[in-house]
């Protein structure tokens, strides 16, 4: 127990010291992209977008540290492809804080932008909101650094898809986009927002496949790959599926955007299927997973054979039920599979 609590103990004193070199560098980086002529909180020209940036990529600075100071070396018992899997999913991880942080930040500037209307910052002041943005978004990012699990993958997807999705609907050009889809904020000049949240959300969903992938090997061991592969290669599918939603805007391929809704959709139950079969033995999990599969269903038919949903309800309703299925299945991960790395004796996770 001493040595649990020297360790974190150490842990938040690194926490605080990480804090305070973030915002110190979002200080002097945001006064030196300010600098000149004071710029308006809000409107054309404001700090928000430069102050978004920077404290990006500060986060994403402060993960990679505190993943090279905390797991340096985890890897190196790992055959070649897990290696290169955990390699590509902190890199999508990384990406994904830079986007949460810049996000956040943008829906901030929106939210305090209606009470401080005609508010203009010098550089310095500028400088000093960059630093506290900086501070919050490195700090958040360098905690999820020090042992990075399934459960913060989940909760960031959970987060990015909840800020993005908020912020495109501040920033829409059409206030009426909910009689229609949610879609419909991917339209236009301020269309940007919604679909690189669909797309980096699509990042996300392969990266929780592949932490999943990781959990299971973990309880599961090397006689199970074969069906941890196609597990992770389902979310993986998934994940690409909801990339498409965003980079296929609907006004410009309205049938391609709509295919790669439904491959999304489909290829999310077959994952939460797969995943369930190799954890049958779970008679929670397999309830819940049939209960998801469902209730979709359901939903499906109320709005596309009795009119009874629109399809903005219909997505609203599909995707809550898959972030509570998902936050279930993350919770008994948790509980079951073993915290410590287990490299793989196989060369090939198909072998």
């Amino acid at each position: 127990m001493p040595t649990d609590i020297e360790r974190m103990l150490r842990e938040q004193a690194r926490a605080l010291w990480a804090t305070a070199i973030c915002f110190a560098v979002g200080v002097l980086a945001g006064t030196a992209v300010l600098w000149g002529a004071a710029r308006p909180f809000s409107g054309d020209g404001s700090v928000i977008i430069p102050t978004a940036l920077v404290a990006g990529v500060i986060s994403a600075a402060a993960f990679v540290v505190s993943t090279r100071m905390h797991r340096a070396g985890e890897t190196a018992p790992m055959p070649l492809w897990q290696t290169l899997v955990s390699n590509i999913s902190e890199a999508a991880v990384t990406l994904a804080l830079a986007g949460v942080t810049g996000l956040g930040v943008l829906l901030a500037g929106e939210v305090l932008a209606t009470g401080l209307q005609g508010l203009e910052l010098p550089p310095i002041g500028g400088g000093a909101f960059t630093g506290v943005a900086s501070a919050i978004g490195g700090r958040l990012a360098f905690r999820t650094g020090i042992r990075l699990g399934t459960r913060d993958i989940a909760g960031l997807l959970f987060a990015f898809l909840i800020i993005g999705t908020l912020f495109a609907m501040l920033t829409a050009a059409d206030a009426a986009w909910w009689e229609s889809s949610f879609s419909d904020l991917g339209i236009g000049a301020g269309g940007w927002a919604f679909n690189g949240t669909v797309i980096t959300a699509g990042l996300l969903i392969a990266t929780t496949g592949s932490y999943l992938g990781r959990d299971l090997h973990r309880m599961l061991g090397d006689p199970a790959l074969r069906g941890i592969a196609a597990v992770v290669l389902a979310w993986a599918g998934a994940g690409l599926a909801l990339a498409g939603v965003g980079l296929l805007p609907l006004d410009r391929v309205p049938v391609a955007h709509a295919i790669a809704a439904f491959a999304t959709l489909a290829l999310i139950l077959a994952a939460a299927i797969m995943t369930t079969s190799l954890m049958a033995e779970l008679r929670m999990l397999r309830i819940l997973t049939t209960v998801l599969v469902v209730l979709v269903a359901l939903a499906v038919a109320l709005a596309f054979g009795f009119g009874m949903l629109s399809v903005a309800a219909l997505e609203a309703v599909v995707v809550g039920l898959v972030l509570l299925w998902l936050a279930t299945l993350v919770q008994l991960l948790c509980i079951l599979a073993p915290a410590e790395s287990r490299p793989s004796a196989r060369r090939s996770p198909l072998r």
